[in-house]
């Protein structure tokens, strides 16, 4: 078996595994096959359908390291995975390549936002759409001083209220909130696939 038959083969094998809901995509009626359609991947990865066919036979050549990254997001590989799929890439022929850790920006706010913030005689807070607490004005950091003073930062909704014990108390009505982040952050997903940060935890 050459580099191409195993670059054919480990795609087919981890878009096998995955399913439709697993990906944050909607699944209408009996699938033939097991995990996503090729077309699921593709749009999932931001290339074509045409495109995604030429990699599942192996053929990678000229292939971007962006373009492998974004496939490696799209069938949710581990770092593992992730390096084998660019072993496997230079093994047949991309050249010598070595996937880099990605490292988002830190988010943050202009001035006259955070000036803004202040302006406002209640809590107020600025976020993302992943549930980061980007900036707060004096009462928003003191309301939602359990998150913003958490270990991990940017703070985050998300990861206080499903991986911290103590949001049970901090949000009385915790059983709702958590519902109605899980299909927000969802809903995020599907419209961009590239921004998956805590989408992995409600599989």
């Amino acid at each position: 078996m050459n580099a191409a038959d195993d670059i054919a083969e480990f795609l087919a094998s981890r878009q096998a595994r995955i399913t439709p809901e697993q990906a944050g995509l909607p699944s209408y009626g009996k699938r033939r096959v097991s995990g996503l359609r090729r077309e699921e991947v593709a749009s999932l990865a931001g290339v074509s359908v045409d495109y995604y066919r030429r990699l599942e036979r192996g053929n990678v050549t000229g292939v971007s390291e962006l373009v492998l990254e974004a496939l490696a997001r799209a069938l949710q590989l581990d770092d593992a995975e992730r390096t084998h799929l660019f072993d496997l890439a230079r093994a047949a022929g991309r050249g010598a390549v070595s996937p880099k850790r990605s490292r988002p920006p830190k988010p943050r706010v202009r001035p006259v936002v955070q000036r803004l913030l202040e302006q406002i005689e209640a809590p107020a807070i600025v976020s993302t759409v992943n549930g980061d607490y980007l900036a707060a004005n004096a009462q928003g950091r003191a309301l939602y001083a359990p998150v913003f003073d958490t270990r991990e930062q940017p703070a985050n909704s998300g990861r206080l209220t499903f991986l911290d014990p103590a949001a049970r108390e901090f949000y009385p009505d915790w059983e709702r909130l958590a519902s109605e982040l899980v299909a927000a952050l969802r809903s995020h997903s599907v419209r961009n696939p590239c921004g998956r940060t805590l989408h992995t935890l409600f599989r």
